[in-house]
């Protein structure tokens, strides 16, 4: 396949979908951090974007087959990763995350773990197709899943744990998961959860917290339930137009916590109103189309399972942040995909989509 070929069939409608969110990501960012000390952002996402297109067309030339072989190696790197960041990683506000290499630069190895967790169950339910999946598939692809999940964790980072669980739900659906092996697993899972929040042992105190607040945001308004109770106000403030650019009070005023990262939803509606709201919604719903379709013509399992291991996690990260947004979920952290502010969040996106683009541009190669 020559390199002409391969751009000839590049999802360049895909593209233009995922440039014109990260434009809007880019003026967004701008407006939120206007009057604050993280005025400029703007200038570092734009140039986490085009990182992140360079890093998407490298990708785009491997042949995502080497990815699926080599797979285990990165998955074996990946663990030993997370490994460092407990022993060596700087820690921030009681977090450690993040490992320092020098120059201001810092390197967040759970982010590119969804990467290659994505890679590894497609690889895994590969080698399973053609007989039905036991409990003791099962139980490897959730061990599989489980060693990062349990290492990122104990950093402590929920948000980002919570990211690799539908990737292991999409592989076990799209592997043959029957519904009654789904009703135990969940039914086990309540169970656990249940335990879990009465015994108090597996959540950390501001874990229960946001939970808490979530049930009942009106329990501590100035405490736990604030951040909730402020992005309420702005979404709604912003009515069926918005406020405008550079003029949400919410936003502008400094009430609105984190108002270029996980509340950038928010800042968002208080300035664009229901109707903006729905042009970015409706964007990523032409986005998850397009890559669901590039799924439906993948020539082989293996690329049909990244690709909708690609879904899973940005339907998964959509639905929780918008859902925090207006206060249908618990505040976890995660980001909008190619809309909050962060160079691990944007670059792991454009290499999930040069993975994608790389599955497409081989759909006629046997």
């Amino acid at each position: 396949m020559t390199r002409l070929s391969s751009y000839r069939d590049f999802d360049w409608i895909l593209l233009g979908f995922v440039l014109v969110l990260s434009l809007i990501s880019v003026f967004e960012i701008k407006s939120a951090t206007l009057h604050t000390k993280f005025h400029g952002f703007e200038q570092k996402q734009i140039l986490f974007l085009l990182t992140g297109l360079v890093l998407m067309f490298v990708i785009s030339l491997i042949d995502y087959h080497r990815l699926v072989d080599i797979s285990p190696y990165a998955y074996g790197i990946s663990i030993v990763a997370l490994v460092a960041v407990k022993i060596v990683g700087s820690k921030v506000l009681g977090a450690r995350r993040w490992i320092n290499l020098g120059g201001g630069v810092h390197f967040q190895p759970s982010e590119w773990v969804k990467l290659v967790l994505i890679i590894a169950i497609a690889r895994y339910f590969w080698s399973l197709a053609g007989h039905d999946l036991s409990w003791k598939d099962i139980a490897k692809a959730c061990l599989l899943v489980g060693i990062p999940m349990a290492l990122v964790l104990i950093q402590p980072d929920l948000g980002t744990t919570l990211t690799y669980l539908p990737i292991l739900i999409a592989g076990l659906f799209l592997g043959g998961l029957k519904i009654r092996q789904a009703g135990i697993i969940l039914l086990v899972l309540i169970l656990v959860g249940g335990i879990a929040w009465k015994s108090g042992k597996r959540l950390k105190p501001y874990q229960q917290a946001r939970i808490t607040a979530f049930l009942d945001p009106d329990s501590d308004p100035k405490g736990s339930g604030y951040q909730i109770r402020q992005s309420l106000i702005a979404v709604g403030s912003g009515g069926v137009w918005g406020k405008g650019t550079n003029r949400g009070t919410q936003t502008q005023g400094d009430f609105l916590p984190i108002p270029y990262t996980d509340f950038i939803f928010a800042a968002f509606c208080e300035e664009h109103g229901f109707v903006g709201a729905v042009g970015v919604l409706l964007l990523y719903l032409l986005i998850l189309m397009r890559l669901i379709q590039n799924a439906q013509t993948a020539s082989d399992l293996p690329g049909a399972f990244i690709i909708m291991g690609v879904v899973a996690v940005i339907v998964f990260q959509i639905a929780v942040n918008v859902g925090m947004v207006v206060g249908l979920m618990p505040v976890t952290g995660i980001p909008l995909p190619l809309m909050s502010y962060g160079g691990s969040s944007i670059l792991f996106t454009f290499l999930a989509l040069g993975i994608v683009m790389n599955v497409r541009m081989r759909r006629f190669v046997n």
